[in-house]
């Protein structure tokens, strides 16, 4: 498996800011060779999600493409699957809450997740202050654990969040749970300037990242972009190539720092 956190590194290093699509594991159109196309479309890393019942940080569309995963008999080791029969060369980071990890065990997910190549864990419904023990058996795995920063966080909150971050530090742009939005809030600017004197890990914006342009506005002050309804909705339609020609325009508007 590769490292999330250097790979990332190595695009902001060099000028560019780095893409991160989300599909929805388990879907019936998230396929092996779907997750290989949104790497062909550029991709530094992917984040793979774990269809949940009680998904408090999703909105509609990924609770719809969580509906129809689940009915599909998707399961938290069967997404890790996915995840090993894609034989992705780019880093991939699992985002789950936490209540899988606990019914599968921790150490049982820890070992499953390494050996299917999964780099990082996003696991937005555990607090931070209380990771200590997940953290470091994480790390003895080789798994990064990325950590969540959100708009209205204390200074003392996000310098704890800061410290303990591994790959990158999620800024959550806006409040409220994930979906497209009309334009880029400013909360996400000051969030990634409030965290900048604390980190030099890269800083990558998410939720509501809704159309190219955003990303790119995103990316004149972040390290770089999380999207995943706007990619996930025509998923729910059966689009994939409609998916993976927007996965190539988001690219596209972003700098990549490669020689012209």
């Amino acid at each position: 498996m590769r490292e999330l956190e250097p790979a990332l590194r190595r695009r902001v290093e060099r000028g560019g800011r780095v893409f991160v699509p989300y599909a929805t594991g388990g879907h019936p159109a998230v396929t092996p060779a779907f997750l290989q196309g949104l790497e062909g479309a550029g991709a530094d890393a992917l984040e793979v999600g774990v269809p949940f019942s009680d998904p408090v940080m999703d909105g509609p569309v990924l609770q719809e493409a969580f509906k129809v995963a689940l009915a599909d008999g998707t399961t938290l080791a069967s997404v890790l699957d996915l995840v090993a029969r894609a034989r992705l060369t780019v880093p991939v980071a699992i985002m789950t809450y936490l209540n899988p990890i606990l019914a599968m065990g921790t150490s049982e997910f820890l070992g499953r997740a390494s050996g299917s190549g999964v780099s990082a864990v996003i696991v937005p419904d555990l607090p931070v202050d209380e990771a200590d023990h997940w953290c470091g058996e994480a790390a003895e795995h080789r798994i990064e654990t990325v950590f969540l920063a959100a708009p209205g966080t204390s200074s003392e909150r996000l310098g704890l969040v800061a410290r303990n971050a591994r790959g990158f530090v999620y800024c959550v742009s806006t409040y409220g749970v994930t979906g497209e939005r009309g334009e880029l809030s400013g909360t996400a600017h000051e969030l990634v300037e409030a965290l900048r004197p604390l980190t030099d890990r890269p800083l990558v914006v998410g939720v509501g990242i809704a159309t190219p342009e955003q990303a790119a506005e995103a990316c004149r002050f972040a390290d770089g972009v999380v999207v995943g309804t706007a990619l996930v909705r025509p998923l729910l339609d059966g689009d994939i190539d409609g998916a993976l020609d927007l996965a190539e325009r988001f690219r596209s508007a972003i700098p990549t720092g490669d020689p012209a």
